[in-house]
């Protein structure tokens, strides 16, 4: 696989005012806010895709808020070369979150497993929780977190039913374990649409660095995670609540009428399990 050169920068907060900076934490999180948000055209054209509002907030604020909500500290951005100044300037340090930020800059748009194979540094043999930058939850991912933490090895993912499994990685499961995953399937095997919430462990960026590019040029995030079914070491919850991945007019619609009609919900995040 393909490596290139990134902007690497890493903001330090001074001890002080780092909060419940926990010695035993085991899993970092990672932020992919690369996308071009060409089907929220011409929204995109004016603001880059994350910063766009859902909610209260721009985007990107809702996996921040969950990542440290689940107790995750550290957390790197995957950025544009387009979009990372502007990210930056919103999210600063991490202060204001009670977190630290990294940031990295993915080149150019080979793929959520392109991207994340810039985490590999900054990972440091650590378990890895992924955000994709556009995936709204109506309840904290807390718990799923933790059911991972559990795991001694491999990785799991969130799954949700849903009307339109056609435009979505499709997984066909049993009672236990998930049989395989299908890419934006003409003919689906379940409704059950594969989520932008991905954990793993460190065996992820050596499988990382043996996928092959897709017909569609980038090197999937299914590729990965089927590698995992082989090895069976993928592991699934079918998450509570409402999702959607404010990717198009309607479901970011969707998702601002999600987190604004709720009382309970705190930042767009649910205090509820």
């Amino acid at each position: 696989m393909r490596t290139h050169n990134a902007l690497n920068v890493t903001y330090h907060i001074p001890e002080k005012l780092v909060i419940n900076m926990s010695q035993d934490t085991i899993i970092k999180g990672v932020i992919l806010a690369g996308g071009k948000g060409t089907r929220l055209y011409p929204l995109t054209k004016v603001i880059n895709k994350p910063l766009i509002p859902v909610g209260e907030e721009p985007m990107i604020c809702h996996p921040v808020r969950q990542l440290v909500g689940a107790g995750i500290k550290e957390i790197l951005i995957v950025a544009s070369n387009q979009n990372v100044g502007d990210i930056t300037n919103l999210l600063g340090s991490g202060k204001d979150f009670s977190c630290e930020f990294t940031y990295r800059v993915q080149e150019e748009a080979l793929g959520i497993a392109n991207a994340l194979a810039l985490a590999e540094n900054f990972a440091s043999g650590e378990k890895v929780a992924v955000l994709l930058s556009d995936n709204i939850f109506e309840r904290t991912i807390k718990t799923y977190i933790e059911n991972f933490k559990k795991q001694k090895r491999g990785a799991r993912i969130l799954l949700k039913s849903v009307k339109d499994p056609k435009r979505f990685g499709v997984a066909e499961v049993d009672d236990h374990r998930i049989l395989s995953i299908e890419e934006k399937p003409s003919q689906p095997k379940s409704n059950y649409a594969v989520l932008g919430a991905y954990f793993y462990d460190s065996q992820i960026f050596d499988i990382i660095r043996n996928i092959s590019i897709s017909e569609r040029g980038e090197y999937e995030i299914t590729s990965v995670n089927n590698e995992y079914i082989k090895q069976e070491q993928l592991k699934y919850d079918i998450i509570k609540g409402n999702w959607t991945d404010a990717g198009t007019f309607e479901s970011w619609t969707e998702a601002n009428q999600m987190l604004l009609k709720n009382d309970n919900c705190i930042l767009g995040i649910n205090v509820g399990q």
